[in-house]
């Protein structure tokens, strides 16, 4: 509880307040748009202080966050047998080509599932930065370039990658059927494995290692792990798909878990909602002012939109390169691309629904030049722990980027692949530190501890 002189009730403060310049006057103060005005109960107070009864609306639609939409692709995306499983798996190295690296190596619970760096670095530098998993089941398309429809889906890129965890789906599939714990929980989930022996057959077996290849070039310029997939019957790959995917829905399982809640901004809301709305250390009056700003002249709502703080869409904004050297990163042109060709996508052989709202939206989605550049909306929860910012880690500091979305100085552009809507802000010194104190109010309570470390078994 806070000491009663660092409390500040909105109504008891209001003239206070007010001559301060910490409340935005209110244009109906003369006429009868302004609800309760003259009253002094505390559950009018925000009212009573000149909150604009449009601002009130605006703040309401920030807050609480709903519940988390289904992923009818998934279906045991709510199973807690699943999440366990996946959790295992999320912290276990052998996911990765030499047994050094896991999912966590980027995505560390320490960092709110970031790294900390400006781009992506395992075996080798990543053009872009490494997203949070905070609330990541929120969004409609994953990546910066929104390259994969749901979160089983991206796993397969980082595991992959010859950058990042250097793995591939066969290795995924051969540690389930070979681990004898992992084996059992997967088995009561997904139902029966085939044998050890049965994969080690020297004529209807697996490779140790095998993944497809990124091109279409001809067997012999792929490189060994693209040859041993190319030489598996279709049967064999089929199988070994399915049960990597069984992997990774697990993995998204647990991912799922991953939801920001209880932050000081949420609260103030709720205290609103109530009809006693505060200020106190954690919502404080140079955020109320950030706050104002974000809805209103800043208008930053128009992307970073509802409760989570993000439209889910694209956008080309015109960050400066770490280089100084025109933009060279396609963005979404290249990641819609990926998505239509990905055979894990929510219209794929492995979806477990594929009529449903993510499959409706891949089958509707637009491709074309015009896509050129753009990133998603990153969500702005937590914003204040996931450092550097920018697709690829431009700016160091919550300061540097509401700076530069004041001046747009250094802003990049070409051709026809820009917002237009997008102009200087100007905000002052004291504006931009009020901007950068509401979006610190935007992280949530700390998650379980029993969350954020590998479980002692992969089942219970």
């Amino acid at each position: 509880m806070l000491a009663p002189r660092t409390r500040m009730l909105l109504g008891g403060a209001c003239a206070a307040l007010a001559c301060a310049g910490l409340l935005a006057p209110d244009s109906s103060a003369t006429n009868g748009g302004r609800a309760h005005a003259q009253t002094a109960t505390p559950s009018d107070a925000l009212l009573r202080v000149q909150l604009r009864p449009a601002e009130i609306t605006r703040f309401l639609k920030l807050s609480p966050l709903p519940a988390v939409a289904a992923d009818e692709t998934n279906r045991v995306a709510d199973d807690p047998r699943a999440a366990r499983l996946g959790q295992f798996l999320f912290f276990d190295q052998r996911l990765s080509g030499d047994r050094r690296f896991s999912c966590a190596s980027c995505h560390d619970p320490a960092l709110a599932f970031t790294d900390g760096r400006k781009v992506a670095e395992i075996r080798g530098a990543r053009p872009r930065n490494t997203p949070t998993l905070l609330n990541v089941d929120r969004q409609r398309w994953l990546n910066w370039d929104g390259g994969a429809d749901s979160v089983w889906a991206q796993a397969f890129i980082p595991l992959e990658h010859p950058d990042e965890l250097d793995g591939d789906r066969t290795a995924l599939a051969r540690l389930v059927v070979e681990d004898p714990a992992i084996r059992s929980a997967y088995e009561r989930i997904f139902g029966p494995l085939p044998t050890a022996a049965e994969i080690d057959d020297a004529t209807t077996g697996w490779p140790a290692r095998a993944r497809p290849a990124e091109t279409e070039a001809p067997t012999a310029q792929l490189d060994p792990l693209a040859r041993a997939w190319a030489a598996l019957d279709p049967a064999r790959q089929q199988r070994i798909e399915q049960i990597a995917a069984n992997a990774t829905k697990s993995i998204a399982a647990y991912v799922r878990k991953l939801q920001s809640r209880g932050a000081p901004f949420d609260r103030f809301v709720d205290r609103l909602r109530r009809g006693d709305p505060e200020l106190d250390g954690d919502f404080s009056a140079e955020a109320l002012r950030g706050l104002q700003l974000f809805t209103g002249r800043g208008n930053c709502r128009l992307c970073h939109s509802g409760p989570n703080f993000s439209d889910g869409e694209f956008h080309a904004i015109g960050v400066p390169t770490s280089d100084g050297l025109p933009p060279r990163d396609s963005g979404r042109f290249n990641g819609v691309k990926r998505l239509l060709n990905d055979r894990f996508n929510a219209v794929g052989p492995f979806s477990d629904d594929l009529v449903g709202p993510r499959g409706e939206r891949v089958r509707t989605l637009a491709k074309g030049p015009e896509n050129w550049g753009w990133f998603r909306t990153p969500s702005l929860r937590d914003v204040a722990r996931t450092a550097p910012y920018g697709h690829a880690g431009q700016f160091a500091t919550l300061e540097e980027f509401v700076r530069f979305y004041s001046t747009l100085e250094g802003q990049m552009l070409g051709g026809h692949h820009r917002e237009t809507i997008l102009v200087p802000l100007g905000l002052s010194d004291a504006e931009i530190e009020d901007v950068v104190a509401f979006l610190k109010t935007l992280s949530g309570a700390a998650l379980a501890l029993e969350l954020l470390t590998r479980p002692s078994s992969p089942g219970e």
